[in-house]
């Protein structure tokens, strides 16, 4: 099975906005109106027409998560998903980061989406340790894909280096023990 779940997913370095895959996952604010990050440099490149886009779905709750054109990206959709504000890890953030992931899986899915690419959500301004976030999100990636076969492809993209060594340490550790 590790086999199959390293061909499926990888872990990169690099820019989110500049990847091309057929869905990019923004790490958005409950507004899905922009914000800083990831979710103000997917909004700077994706062009106006995503904001005008975002204001019609009246925004999004922490853990769900929508989808719009992927306008001026290198991707066709873009899927905005709200993950929840670190409080110290007893107020449901865990619960609440697998449902950002498995509702973004979910809708490439019903969109027969054959690669997505997700940032680190949460670990940002919302200050989810990121050791833990990546943890939660390579599960619930992981689990999703020894059930769905879309999307064929999953890419975890690191901006930094730092964050990239993190992500890939807890990637191949947990396919080593998934022989």
């Amino acid at each position: 099975m590790s086999q199959r779940i390293n061909k499926r997913i990888q872990v990169v370095l690099g820019d989110i906005t500049q990847l091309k895959a057929d869905a990019v996952v923004n790490a958005a604010n409950s507004s899905l109106l922009g914000g800083g990050g990831v979710d103000g440099a997917i909004h700077r490149e994706a062009g106006p027409k995503l904001l005008d886009e975002c204001v019609s779905l009246g925004g999004c709750p922490v853990g769900e998560a929508r989808h719009t054109k992927g306008y001026e990206l290198n991707a066709k959709m873009i899927i905005h998903t709200v993950g929840p504000v670190w409080r110290g890890g007893n107020m449901g953030e865990s619960q609440l980061l697998r449902s950002c992931y498995s509702n973004s899986l979910n809708i490439a899915k019903d969109h027969s989406i054959k690669s997505i690419a997700f940032p680190s959500i949460s670990t940002g301004a919302y200050g989810y340790p990121f050791h833990e976030a990546c943890t939660v999100g390579l599960d619930v990636i992981i689990q999703f894909t020894k059930k769905e076969d879309l999307p064929a492809n999953i890419i975890m993209v690191c901006y930094s280096r730092s964050d990239f060594e993190i992500m890939d340490s807890i990637f191949l550790e947990k396919c080593s023990n998934d022989l």
